[in-house]
């Protein structure tokens, strides 16, 4: 059994734990604010243009609707761009990425392609011995489309040139604040979102249809990308700051079941010393 020394010395290391733990949940839940209005924010952009590719899609014909992004081929190379955290200290937020990616990579029926969005996907990437096209690391908090944008065109270039021939998005999207959904979008090829609207707005293109996909489509790839690197960023430090309040609770009840220990051994050694004293001088009387 450890002595009285060794466990004071244990509930310190313990004590000093709970700080750090209680500090970073403490930034966690400042940034947890600014990047959960981000990415709800952000939800309205994403699907204004989602209704706007839908409606300008239905406006004219096939002829008129071809574009390379929207072009349907045989799958043999896929790419999957894994939008993860940089960092760890997140409970099961990265275990449930990697899974969800696995599965992905085992159901599809070519070869994929990674695109690593932060260190812990490119190191499963690594481990993994897929191919990896770009490693992005230190994307900040809340990006702009300006911090995303390779990304985008990363995927958009490797789509165009016929390295994969589909480009989908794994990432962590932000539910609450102790909900967090592994998910995976496809965003090559571009497939007009369906809508039970029967009724499109009725637009005049200038100069014309095929330029205004020209612009269009790769804006749409760049607002998916973007919109879900905004989600995983809140479920980033959304399950860090649940996950470091789990510690420091759990550090707590550690340094409680540890004092009380070390207050028994303590009662334990006084009353020894105590029956030894009793003792001596019953020895010295007789």
């Amino acid at each position: 059994m450890p002595s009285v020394r060794q466990i004071a010395r244990r509930i310190r290391s313990v004590e000093n734990t709970a700080k750090i733990t209680k500090a970073m949940s403490m930034i966690a839940a400042s940034k947890l604010r600014r990047t959960q209005d981000a990415a709800t924010q952000g939800r309205a952009y994403s699907e204004k243009m989602s209704e706007i590719v839908r409606s300008v899609s239905s406006s004219f014909g096939d002829e008129e609707n071809h574009h390379p992004l929207s072009e349907q081929r045989g799958i043999v190379n896929s790419a999957l761009v894994f939008i993860t955290p940089d960092r760890g200290l997140t409970g099961g937020l990265n275990s449930n990425l990697i899974r969800k990616a696995s599965d992905f990579i085992n159901s599809r029926p070519g070869y994929v392609k990674l695109i690593a969005v932060g260190k812990k996907g490119g190191d499963f990437g690594r481990r993994t011995d897929l191919e990896i096209i770009e490693t992005y690391t230190g994307i900040p908090d809340r990006p702009s489309l300006t911090d995303t944008k390779p990304i985008s065109n990363s995927a958009i270039s490797s789509f165009e040139h016929g390295d994969v021939d589909e480009v989908y998005v794994c990432y962590a999207k932000f539910v609450n604040t102790t909900l967090q959904r592994a998910t995976i979008d496809q965003v090559l090829p571009v497939i007009p979102p369906e809508s039970d609207e029967t009724t499109f707005n009725e637009y005049i293109f200038e100069p014309s249809p095929s330029d205004v996909l020209n612009t269009l489509l790769p804006r749409y790839v760049e607002t998916l990308i973007h919109q879900s690197i905004l989600e995983a960023g809140a479920s980033e430090q959304s399950a860090r700051m649940v996950a470091m309040n789990q510690a420091t609770d759990n550090a707590n009840e550690m340094v409680d079941d540890l004092t009380l220990l070390m207050n028994k051994l303590r009662q334990e050694t006084i009353t020894k010393e105590l029956l030894d004293i009793v003792g001596g001088v019953a020895a010295v009387e007789n």
